[in-house]
C-alpha cells in the first residue's frame, strides 16, 4: 500500500482544497485531499488498516445513505450512488484507495475520511461527475449523522465479530470435533501421566485428549461472550456522545440493516459516552483471544512432547509428517506445525498488552488509540482462525497412538507404587518406590518379593487401568 501511494504521487495530480488549503492529489485517486495529507504526516509504517475494518466501514456508510434517504435528509440520486460506490468498498474493488497508517489520529478520523472521500469521488463519477468535484460531498452526504468518533468504534465492533462469527468460531468448532474424535479413539489406551515433569500415576490417552477438547469448547464459550461484548455499538453518538446533528432513528435503523447483512446481532449503545470514551468491550475481547492463546499453547507443547522422538523421546503418539525437518540431518522431521501455532500464540499475547494499553486511552469523550486496537485485534481474531485450523487439518486429525509405547511406560513407573499406600502405608510405598529405583526392578517386581500383598491383591491394585477410574482401585475393593 504504501509503495502504491508513493508511486501515485509522482503521476499527474489534481487540486483538491479542504479547510486548511490547497493540496495535490494523485489525478486517478478515488482519496482526495484529507487522505493525501494523512499520507503526508503519517509516514510511520507499511501497516494498514485491516480489510474487515474497511469493509465494515462501507457497510457503514452504504446502511447510513439509504436511512438518510429514508428519513428524508438524502436526495435520492445521491443515495443511490453512494449505495453502489460503498458496494464497491464492501466488496474489496477500492482496497487500494485506502493507503493510510495505522499510526494515524488516535480517532481514525484519516481512516473515516479517507472512506468519506473515496465513496464520495466514486459516486461523484456514478453520477456524471469528475473526481473531486464533490458533487457527492464527503462530510455533507457521505458522513451525514455521522462522525469519526461514532463510526470507528463500530467499524472495529462489526468487524471483529463478524471475524469471529465468519473465521474464528468455524475454526474452533473443527478444532474441537478433532480432539473430541481422537479422545474417543484413544480411550482404551492407559499411558503415564506426568506432573512437574516427572511420572505420575496411569491415564488413558483419551483422557488427556478429552481435556483438550474441553480447553477448546470452554473457548468457543467465551469466543461467543466476546460477541455480546461487541454487540453495543457507538454509532449515533457523533462527536462526544450526545448525537448531536444526528436524526434520533438514524442509528437504529442503520444497525437493523448491518445485524441483518452480518448475521451479527447489534443495538446502539445504552450509554453513547461510555461507548466513545472507552472499549473496554475491546480489551474484554482481547483478554478471551488471549485466553484462547493459552490454551492452544497448552495442547501445542503437550503434542510436541508426546510426538517427540521418535526413538529417543517420549514418543506416545505418531505426529503427521508433513516436512523435511533439518538441512544437515537426514530423515529428521519436526513437529512444525504445532510449532506455528505456539508462535501465533505468543503474537496474540503480544498484541493483548497493546490493546490493553490502547484501552487506557480514553481521555475523557474520546479513545485514541483506536487504529492499533483495531489492528491488533483483528490480527489476532484472523491468527487463531488460521492456525486453529490448520492444526486440525495437518496435525490433530492425523496424529496416531503408539499403544506399545504407552504401555512399556506404564511399568517402569514408580508412581505405581500410590495404589499401594492405601493399604501399605505411604511410608511403606514409598520405601518400595526407592527399592524400585534402586535395584532398577519395577514396583510390581519388589512388592512381590517382599510379600507385602497377596498376589491375586496386588495385581488387582497394580491394574493401570482401574487407576484410571475415580476410586479405583480402592473403590473397586470396598476398601
Amino acid at each position: 500500500m504504501k509503495n502504491a501511494a508513493s508511486h501515485k504521487s509522482s503521476l499527474p495530480t489534481r487540486m483538491e482544497r479542504d479547510t486548511m488549503g490547497e493540496l495535490a492529489v494523485p489525478a486517478d485517486a478515488y482519496y482526495g485531499v484529507q487522505t493525501a495529507r494523512a499520507i503526508e504526516n503519517f509516514p510511520i509504517s507499511p501497516l494498514r488498516i485491516p480489510r474487515s475494518v474497511i469493509r465494515a466501514m462501507g457497510m457503514i456508510k452504504r446502511a447510513a445513505a439509504s436511512v438518510n434517504h429514508s428519513l428524508g435528509l438524502l436526495d435520492k440520486k445521491q443515495a443511490d450512488a453512494i449505495i453502489e460506490a460503498a458496494t464497491e468498498v464492501i466488496e474489496g474493488g477500492l482496497d487500494e484507495e485506502f493507503p493510510v497508517d495505522i499510526f494515524q489520529t488516535g480517532s481514525g478520523t484519516s481512516t473515516n475520511m479517507n472512506t468519506n472521500e473515496v465513496i464520495s469521488n466514486r459516486a461523484t463519477e456514478l453520477l456524471g461527475g469528475v473526481r473531486g468535484s464533490k458533487l457527492v460531498h464527503p462530510n455533507d452526504h457521505v458522513n451525514l449523522g455521522q462522525s469519526s468518533n461514532d463510526v470507528i468504534p463500530t467499524a472495529i465492533h462489526i468487524a471483529a465479530s463478524e471475524t469471529i462469527h465468519r473465521q474464528l468460531l468455524p475454526a474452533l468448532t473443527r478444532l474441537h470435533s478433532a480432539l473430541d474424535r481422537k479422545a474417543r479413539e484413544f480411550d482404551g489406551i492407559v499411558k503415564i501421566g506426568r506432573t512437574h515433569l516427572q511420572d505420575a500415576t496411569p491415564v488413558r490417552l483419551g483422557q488427556e485428549f478429552g481435556g483438550y477438547a474441553r480447553q477448546i469448547e470452554l473457548g468457543i464459550g467465551r469466543m461467543k461472550h466476546a460477541q455480546a461484548a461487541l454487540s453495543e455499538v457507538a454509532l449515533g453518538g457523533t462527536a462526544v456522545g450526545t448525537g448531536l446533528n444526528c436524526h434520533p432513528d438514524f442509528s437504529s435503523q442503520v444497525v437493523t440493516i448491518i445485524s441483518r447483512e452480518t448475521g451479527c446481532p447489534f443495538t446502539e449503545a445504552a450509554n453513547h459516552f461510555e461507548a466513545q470514551s472507552s472499549q473496554d468491550s475491546l480489551v474484554e475481547v482481547s483478554g478471551a483471544l488471549r485466553t484462547l492463546a493459552v490454551s492452544l499453547m497448552k495442547i501445542a507443547n503437550d503434542v510436541r512432547w508426546l510426538g517427540s522422538g521418535p526413538r529417543c523421546g517420549l514418543g506416545e503418539i505418531h505426529l503427521p509428517e508433513t516436512q523435511p525437518g533439518s538441512s544437515i540431518m537426514p530423515g529428521k522431521v519436526n513437529p512444525v506445525i504445532a510449532e506455528s501455532v505456539t508462535m501465533v500464540c505468543a503474537q496474540v499475547i503480544g498484541n493483548d498488552l497493546t490493546v490493553t494499553i490502547g484501552g487506557q486511552a480514553g481521555n475523557f469523550e474520546l479513545i485514541v488509540m483506536l487504529p492499533v486496537m483495531a489492528y491488533n485485534l483483528l490480527q489476532s481474531i484472523e491468527l487463531l482462525a488460521a492456525a486453529s485450523n490448520n492444526f486440525a487439518a495437518k496435525c490433530i486429525e492425523g496424529i496416531t497412538a503408539n499403544e506399545e509405547r504407552c504401555k512399556s511406560l506404564i511399568e517402569q513407573s514408580l508412581a505405581m507404587c500410590t495404589a499401594l499406600a492405601p493399604e501399605i502405608g505411604y511410608e511403606a510405598a514409598a520405601k518400595l518406590a526407592k527399592e524400585a529405583y534402586r535395584s532398577g526392578k519395577t514396583v510390581r517386581e519388589v512388592a512381590k518379593a517382599q510379600q507385602v500383598l497377596p498376589e491375586a491383591r496386588l495385581n488387582e491394585l497394580l491394574d493401570p487401568w482401574r487407576m484410571t477410574e475415580p476410586g479405583g482401585p480402592v473403590g473397586s475393593a470396598g476398601g
